[in-house]
Formats: C-alpha cells, sequence, structure tokens
C-alpha cells in the first residue's frame, strides 16, 4: 500500500475506495489504483479526503508512505 496509515484509518472508520471516491468526485478504479501506488491523489484531492473524512487527523499522516501510529505522525 502507497498510503498505509490513510489505509489504516480507512479500516477504523469502515470506510473504503466509494467513500473518498463521492468526496474527490472520482472512480472508485480510480482511488484504489491510487491507494496501490498506481498514480497519486493530487493535493486538492488530499485536502478534500482530509477535511471531509478524518478532520481529525494529520493531511502529513495520512498522506505519509510511512507506516506510523496517530499520535506519532509529524506536526504538520
Amino acid at each position: 500500500m502507497a498510503y498505509p496509515n490513510l489505509v489504516a484509518e480507512m479500516a477504523r472508520r469502515d470506510l473504503d475506495a466509494r467513500d473518498l471516491a463521492k468526496v474527490a468526485k472520482k472512480s472508485p478504479d480510480t482511488i484504489r489504483n491510487w491507494l496501490r501506488g498506481k498514480g497519486d491523489f493530487t493535493v486538492a484531492i488530499a485536502f478534500l479526503i482530509q477535511q471531509n473524512l478524518f478532520p481529525d487527523c494529520k493531511i502529513t499522516y495520512l498522506f505519509s508512505n510511512t507506516p506510523a501510529l496517530p499520535d506519532e505522525a509529524p506536526v504538520s
């Protein structure tokens, strides 16, 4: 997974690619590809996802390539 923290938070909140796709106005397949590292989230879409689905998580934590616990996330 290219975004292990985002995937972990999705699992904690019972969200899937369809939920992110609705916010991002992209197809679920596109979101799944991005989560697998086949392409990247744009900064604008990353902010939309963070603000709408994960407002309590730092964007740097969510979109990091390095697995971390939420309280270990770097300060943004």
